[in-house]
Order: structure tokens, then C-alpha cells, then sequence
């Protein structure tokens, strides 16, 4: 595998570390007017989701993680195990709850989602970056409504809750960008 230096972390690149691969979200590159430059770093472990933020002088470097991003799709969940599909050699993967995490509000049937797998095993799910879902319950926007922040919350046929223009209505089809949770469009 590649060995990346530390001003070489950028936010996505997946290392090893303490034997374990993580995925870089930040990465700060500071140079002190005295004294060795060095490189703050925010990331996350990918077997288990936690957070760590590690300092990394400029001379250290990391082995890139030997893992492996691949398209698959969501199928179901029977409530142990969410299962998910490679779409050309059929292979099914069972993922643990713990592992999509934040993920499984997003999922829907048929859903494309960036699989992560190490060892073969799936350690992290990404859902698409974008999802077209249907209103199941929002509260009715009053005429002349307008003050403060002109949204209100809605619940998502997947189980999420947005927020969405007072204009939009249950039963409508909604846009949502799942990477920040926020509402896009609606859908024609």
C-alpha cells in the first residue's frame, strides 16, 4: 500500500492507524513561527465510528488503509442485520446496525450506496448524496406564516426529519441532500 507523509492528509483518504484503518474528515497543516511544523488531523475510525483528533509532526507518515469502496445495493433490513447487493455477481453482504449508523435513515429499497469493505468485511455505508423521498407527516403552513426562519420540520417516508419551506406539503416529494440533511426541491 501507498505511505502518505502528513501534509499529504486530505479530508476522504483512508489510513492506517494503531492497526486499524481511519478515514481522514479534516486536516489542519500549521506552521509555527518556531518550531516544527506539524499537521492537526480529525478523523474517524472505521470499525467503529468513534471520533479522534491526533497531532502529526511533518516527518511522520501513514500507511494508506487496505480498503475497499464498492457500489452496492441496498436491499432490506430485518432487523438485525441491514442486507445489501453487489449488483453484478449478486453477493450479499450483511451489515450490523451499529455499522451504517447515521446511514440507515437514508436507506431505501434499491438504494446505490458506497459500501466500504476491509478484509472483506463491511466496516462503513455510505447512502447516495441525494434522495428523493415522500412526506409522511409535517404540520400544515399557515398563510402569512413568514416570521423567523421560514421552515418547519417534516418526517420522510425513510424515518428522517428535515426541515422544509413552509409551502410544501404531506404527501409531496421532496429532494434531500442525506451528506447535510437538507431539503433541495421538491420533486415534479
Amino acid at each position: 500500500m501507498a505511505t502518505y507523509s502528513s501534509n499529504d492528509f486530505r479530508p476522504g483518504l483512508k489510513i492506517m492507524f494503531e492497526g486499524e484503518p481511519y478515514a481522514i474528515e479534516s486536516s489542519e497543516f500549521v506552521k509555527p513561527g518556531k518550531g516544527q511544523a506539524f499537521a492537526r488531523v480529525k478523523m474517524r475510525r472505521l470499525l467503529t465510528g468513534s471520533r479522534v483528533e491526533k497531532t502529526f509532526k511533518s516527518t511522520d507518515s501513514a500507511e494508506g488503509a487496505d480498503v475497499m469502496d464498492t457500489n452496492l445495493s441496498y436491499l432490506y433490513n430485518d432487523g438485525e442485520f441491514y442486507h445489501f447487493m453487489h449488483q453484478e455477481s449478486f453477493e450479499q453482504f450483511p451489515v450490523e446496525e451499529k455499522t451504517v449508523g447515521e446511514a440507515a435513515k437514508w436507506l431505501q429499497d434499491n438504494a446505490e450506496c458506497i459500501v466500504t469493505l476491509w478484509n472483506g468485511r463491511p466496516i462503513a455505508v455510505q447512502p447516495p448524496n441525494f434522495i428523493e423521498a415522500e412526506i409522511v407527516e409535517t404540520d400544515p403552513g399557515l398563510k402569512g406564516d413568514t416570521a423567523g426562519t421560514g421552515g418547519k420540520p417534516a418526517k420522510l417516508s425513510t424515518g428522517a426529519v428535515v426541515k422544509v419551506p413552509l409551502f410544501v406539503q404531506e404527501g409531496e416529494v421532496v429532494k434531500v441532500d442525506t451528506r447535510s440533511g437538507e431539503y433541495v426541491s421538491r420533486v415534479k
